[in-house]
């Protein structure tokens, strides 16, 4: 359904529920379509936020009919007088208000009037500012949603039925209470990511053990983790990244089977990768980069675990070779392992991947876990670009082994891996030539081989890479022609193939050997053998042309009885000879240089 809501329907006065959303609603709700739903209880508007927002704009003053008991607005426009509306609604129960555009401090009477009753609020992704009141209760209320705001102070803790709590992306600031666990006995849901908060992850929370998701992202916690996670048996989410946290992970992080996502990427925790993570067979997420981890690549991982989506281990001092069961990771999207100090071999078996190799219906979406919208920042397309975790599907299937220590030829198989996007090997100190096949990989869109050792051509099946958007391949020892054509020649930076002496043709200046006609230098790494052969040749004719002339010249002058003048006149001969052929061969010289 599309077009403007008939203001007609201000005269069902019988109306209890209304529910507009999932349609294609467009223009402004006023006074006239509410004007006698005196029963009305529930109402509900949702609108494209993008393609047709609808906006809802009545009087400052006007008075409405009814007392709602359930009220949801998204992404629609609510003008002055609508708000003013709102406020005057003292029996709410559930209270959802996301992206209006309102702007506005905290209605601090507004939420003593309903504090009473209200079991659901949700006023996140609006611009309310100021300060919450210390001093109210809400002793029914289970669910509070007030992120994405600019909200300050410390944070309410004293709602003590709330499951679900969500404060992220404000300007709360100071320490989690030491007593979380008694001031919010039924807590689930901690969601208090981009803050400004400090001190110590309290002990106290390892005691809440209905616990689910815990996201502490980009804060400014410190020290290190509570030793007796071992207490949670149903936490599926640990997300602390970007803070200032320390230490080992303690081995009880391990004993909590059903964890799915486990992220403290950028702190500053050391020690080896902790044996215990084992036990967490439903692993889907590991994110553990920008650390400083050392040992070897964990056995279990390939073994033990091998439901992982997404494996980012980059940014540590981890060492050792990739050991051929990680490659048994079947549901792997996202191999991240940049920036470390691996050595060996890149494994051959990255082929039993099996969603890198082939799309199923196993394989076409991400997991992803209801309650949490964490983000992840990855490396694409020579940017760090940032990802909501619940839109993973986003990302594309990405290989990251660059600036490491791995040697050898890059293995033939990962041309099987079709459904990769971005392929990353750069700096590392690979040899031999650029697999063809490669240029199978259909979906490719980043391919990074820069500040290796490579040689050979570049495969000329390279121009049918047709979602090829970002292309590296400087650094190396490649030689011979370009390839062109399709999305290749959209690439046309020179600093794509730069420090390749041997390379030629557009976008480079350095002209190939069979086409004379471009501008620029002469390819100086062609072949010259044609070039030696005709000196070889010309040389030859050269000696024969001085013995035949020398005897010419000697034959006629003993008829005039003058060998002396036969002498001089064969050196001046020879002089000649030799003066022309240094002059072709410096031509020649200056031609190739």
């Amino acid at each position: 359904m599309n077009g403007s809501i008939p203001e007609s329907l201000g005269k069902l006065s019988e109306l209890v529920e209304l529910y507009l959303y999932s349609n294609s609603w467009e223009g402004i709700l006023k006074e006239a379509h509410f004007i006698n739903l005196t029963r009305l209880k529930a109402l509900s508007i949702s609108t494209d936020p993008i393609e047709k927002p609808m906006s809802l704009n009545v009087a400052y003053d006007w008075v409405a009919p009814f007392k709602l008991h359930r009220l949801l607005i998204r992404y629609c426009r609510v003008g002055p007088g609508f708000w003013k509306l709102i406020q005057s609604q003292t029996e709410l129960l559930d209270v959802t208000l996301q992206n209006t555009s309102i702007s506005d401090s905290m209605p601090k009477e507004w939420l003593s009037k309903i504090s009473s009753q209200v079991q659901n609020l949700d006023l996140s992704y609006n611009n309310f500012s100021g300060r919450l009141p210390l001093q109210l209760k809400f002793p029914k209320l289970q669910y509070i949603n007030l992120g994405q705001n600019q909200l300050e102070g410390p944070l309410p803790l004293w709602l003590s039925n709330v499951y679900y709590f969500d404060f992220q992306s404000n300007l709360f600031s100071g320490p989690i209470p030491s007593n979380l666990d008694q001031l919010m006995p039924k807590l689930r849901y901690l969601l208090v990511s981009e803050n400004r908060l400090n001190g110590t992850i309290p002990l106290s929370i390892c005691n809440m053990k209905d616990m689910k998701v815990i996201s502490l992202i980009n804060n400014q916690l410190f020290g290190e983790f509570p030793q007796w996670w071992s207490l949670w048996s149903g936490i599926r989410v640990i997300d602390v990244s970007h803070n200032n946290l320390s230490g080992n992970i303690p081995s009880s992080m391990g004993i909590p089977s059903s964890l799915e996502i486990f992220k403290v990427n950028n702190n500053n925790f050391s020690g080896e990768i902790p044996f215990s993570l084992q036990n967490c067979t439903s692993l889907l997420i590991l994110n553990l980069g920008g650390n400083k981890f050392i040992g070897n690549l964990p056995l279990w991982i390939g073994s033990n675990v091998s439901t992982l989506e997404v494996l980012q281990l980059q940014s540590n001092l981890l060492s050792g070779h990739i050991p051929h069961h990680f490659c048994n990771l079947p549901h792997l999207h996202v191999l991240d392992l940049a920036h470390n100090n691996f050595s060996g071999t890149i494994p051959k078996c990255l082929k039993n991947m099996t969603c890198l190799v082939e799309v199923n219906d196993a394989c076409r979406n991400f997991t992803w876990y209801t309650g949490y919208l964490g983000k992840s920042a990855i490396t694409l397309k020579g940017k760090e670009l940032e990802y909501d975790d619940g839109n993973l599907a986003s990302w594309g299937n990405l290989i990251d082994l660059s600036s490491n220590n791995f040697e050898g030829e890059i293995p033939e198989q990962v041309g099987s891996l079709v459904e990769l996007g971005t392929l990353n090997l750069s700096m590392n100190q690979l040899t031999g030539e650029i697999p063809s096949s490669i240029g199978k990989l259909r979906w490719l869109e980043t391919l990074d081989l820069s500040h290796n050792q490579l040689s050979g051509h570049i495969p000329q099946n390279f121009s049918s890479l047709t979602s090829l958007s970002h292309l590296n391949l400087s650094y190396n020892n490649l030689i011979g022609n370009i390839p062109s054509g399709y999305q290749l020649q959209t690439l046309n930076d020179p600093s794509i193939y730069e420090h390749n002496p041997s390379l030629c043709g557009a976008p480079l200046s350095t002209v190939c050997p069979t086409d004379d006609t471009k501008p620029g230098h002469t390819f100086h790494g062609e072949d010259h053998s044609k070039d030696d052969k005709e000196g070889f040749w010309f040389y030859v004719s050269m000696a024969l042309g001085f013995i035949i002339g020398f005897w010419a010249i000697c034959g006629t002058l003993v008829l005039k009885k003058s060998w002396r003048y036969a002498y001089f006149k064969f050196f001046d001969n020879v002089k000649e000879k030799v003066a022309l052929t240094i002059a072709l061969k410096v031509t020649r010289w200056q031609e190739r240089l």
